[in-house]
């Protein structure tokens, strides 16, 4: 139910795979309308999902749970609860004997020093908890993998966006500020990043599961687009471009000027394209966060 995982469901079940998803949702119990199996659950409650893993013996493992509390996360110590927990699901996959795991990076793990970020090039340079723990969950996963024979990938996630993002984040913050005819308060947004749509995202990583690639795969667009552009785009759609207010916060000095991702894996060796462009990626958010507004 996280924000990517809850857009995998529907393209692992048209992929034909038998889902069992894990959730700390309350509303999510027993089988849905599409087929999927739910437990209810934490990630930190090791010796649950343990029970689960030997009840279901599934073959493949799609894990996303994180905590990703927006400003929080970069230096919370839930980040190492995390690796444990998910070494501990890890483990428990393996030894009922699962035979395909992917688990979801990021490019926090790169030295954001170096612009494009290409998995077999780019120096792994963290510099946050957050990053620093992705980093060492994934060596640890690549080392049991080459032990105990499981096959295994990395997805390393860049920027995303997109229906259901927490409401803090820049695309969704922007969105909800110009809807409620508030200004949109933002840096002057030279930075450039690499977005991707959440539902592409999704897909990249359910394509990424159904083969047999091995290691770290950018999951990302491969096309740079400034933060100011973004926002603008949005305020246009929106046809209240005098609310978006560039410069009024400060940027950040450690931000980097450039984050990239290098995609040949995802394109060539994967063979995945995207469906959603940048424009269209936002007139879907626009239009879910109408929507969602209008009944709050």
């Amino acid at each position: 139910t996280g924000f990517i995982g809850q857009h995998c469901l529907h393209y692992l079940v048209n992929e034909g795979f038998e889902v069992h998803a894990m959730s700390r949702s309350r509303h999510k119990t027993g089988v849905d309308d599409d087929g999927v199996h739910w437990y209810l659950t934490d990630l930190f409650n090791s010796g649950s999902q343990e029970t689960i893993v030997n009840e279901v013996r599934p073959t493949h493992l799609l894990h996303f749970a994180w905590y990703a509390e927006p400003g929080h996360f970069w230096t919370a110590a839930e980040n190492l609860q995390c690796v444990s927990a998910s070494l501990a699901l890890l483990q428990a996959f393996g030894e009922q004997g699962g035979e395909r795991v992917v688990m979801a990076g990021t490019c926090a793990e790169y030295d954001w020093g170096q612009g494009l970020c290409l998995e077999s090039v780019t120096p792994r340079k963290p510099s946050t908890v957050y990053g620093t723990c992705k980093n060492a969950l994934q060596e640890i996963l690549s080392i049991y993998s080459n032990q105990f024979g499981l096959s295994s990938a990395w997805g390393r996630i860049f920027f995303l966006y997109g229906p259901k993002e927490h409401p803090s984040r820049l695309v969704s913050s922007v969105i909800q500020s110009i809807l409620r005819g508030e200004t949109a308060r933002c840096s002057s947004g030279e930075q450039v990043r690499d977005f991707m749509y959440v539902t592409d995202v999704a897909s990249a990583f359910v394509a990424l599961l159904n083969s047999d690639i091995q290691g770290p795969v950018n999951i990302a667009s491969g096309e740079a687009i400034t933060l100011k552009d973004v926002v603008e785009r949005i305020a246009t759609k929106l046809g209240r471009p005098e609310l978006l207010k560039l410069g009024a916060r400060s940027t950040n000095l450690q931000d980097p000027p450039l984050l990239l991702a290098d995609i040949s894996r995802l394109k060539d060796e994967l063979g995945w394209q995207p469906s959603f462009d940048i424009d269209r990626g936002l007139d879907e958010t626009i239009a879910w966060w109408k929507e969602e507004l209008k009944w709050s």
